[in-house]
């Protein structure tokens, strides 16, 4: 059975930095693609960074976020500096089979979802 457990989310401020992190099991990471995802009140859910292969991030983060993995403990990480108010949101970890991770950001390709970690930024 696939498991995430995420942790890491709270409050900071404008600029402020945030490590996220999410424990998998139920799966050998290796031959998955992880990767972060967010969603805000009253927004659609959206691709924050993906790692297979290769890694995908969504324009909105690049050189501010960087995510990572540690394989032999199956675990996710996101770190995220010089954060932003619009980075508030719910923030969720999520998984599909295949490395290469071929469907980049898009959210409904992804089957394999955690509970999700609060991310809130105030300036």
């Amino acid at each position: 059975q696939v498991q995430f457990v995420e942790s890491g989310g709270g409050s900071v401020q404008v600029g402020g930095s945030l490590r996220l992190s999410c424990a998998a099991s139920g799966f050998t990471s290796t031959s998955w693609c992880m990767g972060w995802f967010r969603q805000a009140p009253g927004k659609e859910r959206e691709g924050v960074a993906v790692i297979g292969e290769r890694i995908i991030y969504a324009d909105s983060v690049k050189d501010r976020f960087s995510i990572s993995r540690d394989n032999s403990k199956n675990t996710l990480y996101l770190q995220m500096n010089a954060l932003k108010p619009e980075d508030t949101a719910m923030y969720y970890c999520a998984a599909r089979f295949g490395g290469f991770c071929a469907t980049g950001l898009r959210v409904s390709t992804y089957g394999y979802w955690g509970q999700g970690t609060q991310v809130t930024v105030s300036s």
